[in-house]
């Protein structure tokens, strides 16, 4: 049965039954307005109604599907919006590639230096992942690419363009993010897929080699030789390596709550690339982002004040 008919059954059913009890009418608001293999742990009991507060419960529900009919009509309207603009945005964005890369240019110095690097550290959030190890390798990032996946305005992909370098044999490392409308609190991150990057020998920025001396014991030839074990270490490179989404159950651990923290984490590193980063980069090089970030915290400061 499709809304509007639901919203016709249910105004004849209130009109036709204006002497019956609300267990009716809540029985009518069950069947026309939630799916039959739903289960529902109510917080309120809606038979405790009385007929006319239940009568407009209905009417309340008839608004509702209005609502989501336009709400529907917009999320289509704002993927068709958002697919017209990323074509307008694409042939800037190349031109900018072509200047950054000194595509076409003849002098000995080409394009912009470490443009991407500078643009990156200058976001704070960016900085704190990034280390002293990772610069040497990010100086060869040439571009950071955003596009939509599957059609979706919510799924998105990641590229970061790099020239031939001495740290990785990749030329493009991604991150894919696969976003649903599921949740009643908002989008749900629902799977992430990374790169495996392919390191160059005795260039992985995201281990380290760490040095341990040997247990007194045995002869002292053996035990001049140190032990060498290889442990995770911080790097932004981690960022291409996304935590595992697992499904959630009711019984939420402490394990459960870090897991979350850091796919929270992952998503909002991703997010400030694809809407902050990507758009803004020249102002984010030349440190002018800092400036609206700084005026755009000062007018939260004052809306909170004048609350």
């Amino acid at each position: 049965m499709s809304n509007e008919e639901n919203i016709t059954s249910v105004e004849e059913a209130v009109h036709n039954n204006e002497g019956d009890s609300s267990d009716a009418l809540a029985t009518m608001i069950r069947v026309n307005f939630l799916p039959q293999n739903l289960t529902i742990k109510r917080t309120f009991d809606t038979k405790k109604l009385s007929p006319k507060v239940t009568k407009r419960v209905l009417f309340l529900k008839d608004i509702q599907v209005k609502h989501d009919e336009l709400e529907e009509k917009f999320l289509e309207e704002k993927t068709a919006l958002e697919a017209k603009y990323d074509n307008l945005y694409k042939p800037l964005f190349d031109k900018r590639y072509e200047i950054v890369n000194g595509v076409a240019e003849a002098e000995t110095e080409k394009g912009i230096p470490n443009f991407w690097l500078i643009a990156m550290k200058t976001n704070e959030m960016l900085a704190n992942e990034i280390t002293e190890r990772d610069e040497g390798a990010l100086k060869y990032l040439k571009d950071i690419r955003c596009c939509r996946v599957e059609n979706s305005s919510r799924n998105f992909k990641l590229e970061f363009l790099f020239d031939p370098n001495p740290y990785f044999k990749n030329s493009v490392l991604s991150k894919t993010y696969h976003v649903s409308d599921d949740d009643d609190d908002g989008p749900v991150l629902e799977k992430v897929i990374g790169t495996d990057i392919e390191w160059c020998p005795g260039k992985c920025l995201t281990h380290k080699v760490v040095v341990k001396k040997r247990p007194k014991k045995g002869s002292k030839k053996v035990n001049s030789i140190p032990m060498t074990k290889t442990e995770n270490c911080e790097s932004f490179f981690n960022f291409f390596k996304p935590p595992e989404i697992h499904e959630v159950d009711e019984c939420y651990t402490t394990m459960d709550e870090e897991l979350q923290n850091l796919t929270d984490q992952d998503y909002d590193i991703a997010v400030t690339i694809r809407d902050k980063l990507i758009p803004h980069a020249v102002s984010w090089f030349t440190g002018e982002a800092l400036v609206d970030e700084d005026e755009y915290d000062d007018d939260d400061d004052d809306d909170e004040n004048d609350d």
